[in-house]
């Protein structure tokens, strides 16, 4: 063996027992339920006693059952000398049953502390603990001599292959783990690779044709603004205007969606600030600020469009509130305005399309929540999201 052998803990997977299958941890827990049974059979077997003495048995057996299961714990967190004092705790405990006549307690504590040292220590150190225990063991049992040495041998083996054995089965679960992480990379990879191809086709498909509409509606402006002034030319400019503004704007959203796409999206109070540039509102940002989810992200990026695109239809000139702000496990946004004429009723179902319905639907979703309604001067849009 090398000396990393000799000084090198079991792993923690294979102390904690997780890669256990079903079947196995039934069998461990019944045995161990079986053990405890035989220590109070054995510590109440052989006459009639008084109730201190039931007592302090009942205190003994359980005292070594959670000395047993500290154990347990600190050889999980690999620590040395808590786990050895814990078993010269427990050797202790059973020299004191041999001493009052519970030979089948003393017995049981023994080569249970022979076996685990060996399955559960470094072997630097639990070799010389099994020695200990299995050589007390020998010092009281008295089957003979060839039966001593044979039930210790048989011991000492079994706890050597428990140790093999978990260390397997830990080294199977960590690569099945590995397994499960590359697994999960390379879905990542394809995941990102077909958001790529979709954002090059938005790209060469709507994109393209947004900008072309822009330059022919500007073409189309420029042609209208020749003609002589009148009703009907006023009319189709404003139109071609508004048509051209339009477009524009959705040329804006689509290279978002694409920097979405490639992961490349600005932070979020860029993105408010930039939205409510043109408007009279004031946004302010509270809290750690840090990288959302991409579903955190768009979701409070398409709640402030809808709100703003809901102020300018039903209280124009109205002024704007919009505060973000980073909370411990999510992300809250307000918009509110000051107030206008408003048309009662309609403003879950206006705006550009997905309304204020839709992004409750997509909140939801996402275990989070949003709330409109009148405030104390105008319209408030609350929403929290986990992020």
């Amino acid at each position: 063996m090398t000396r990393t052998t000799w000084t090198s803990w079991p792993s923690r997977e294979a102390l904690s027992g997780t890669s256990r299958t079903r079947p196995r941890k039934v069998i461990t827990w019944s045995v161990r339920a079986a053990l405890l049974t035989a220590m109070l059979g054995g510590t109440f077997s052989g006459g009639r006693f008084g109730l201190w003495e039931i007592v302090l048995g009942l205190v003994g057996v359980l005292g070594c059952a959670f000395a047993a299961w500290a154990f347990f714990r600190t050889s999980l967190e690999h620590r040395l000398w808590p786990s050895l004092g814990l078993l010269a705790l427990l050797m202790l405990a059973a020299f004191g049953a041999q001493q009052v006549g519970a030979d089948l307690p003393a017995v049981i504590l023994w080569c249970g502390c022979a076996v685990a040292a060996l399955e559960r220590l470094p072997l630097t150190a639990g070799l010389p603990s099994t020695v200990v225990a299995l050589g007390a063991y020998a010092a009281v049992n008295t089957d003979g001599l060839l039966s001593t040495a044979m039930s210790t041998a048989g011991l000492s083996l079994a706890g050597y292959v428990i140790r093999l054995d978990a260390e397997a089965r830990g080294s199977a679960q960590r690569l099945l783990a590995q397994e499960r992480a590359a697994r999960a990379a390379e879905a990542e990879t394809a995941a990102l690779d077909e958001r790529a191809r979709i954002a090059r086709e938005i790209h060469d498909v709507l994109a393209h044709s947004l900008s072309a509409q822009m330059v022919h509606l500007e073409a189309a402006r420029l042609l209208i603004e020749r003609e002589p002034a009148g009703e009907f030319r006023d009319q189709v400019l404003e139109r071609v205007v508004a048509a051209r503004s339009m477009a524009r704007e959705g040329l804006a959203e689509t290279r978002q969606a694409l920097s979405a796409l490639r992961g490349e999206v600005s932070p979020v109070e860029d993105f408010l600030r930039q939205l409510m540039a043109a408007e009279p509102a004031q946004v302010s940002v509270a809290g750690e600020r840090r990288k959302l989810t991409a579903e955190a992200s768009q979701t409070v990026r398409r709640v402030a469009q809808e709100a703003l695109t809901n102020v300018r239809k039903h209280a124009p000139g109205a002024r704007v509130l919009v505060q973000l702000e980073y909370l411990p496990d999510e992300v809250a946004l307000e918009v509110r305005d000051s107030g206008g004429r408003r048309p009662e009723g309609e403003l879950s179902g206006s705006g550009s399309g997905y309304g204020l319905l839709g992004m409750r639907e997509r909140a939801e979703l996402m275990g989070g929540m949003l709330e409109a309604g009148p405030g104390e001067e105008g319209f408030v849009v609350s929403l929290r999201v986990p992020a």
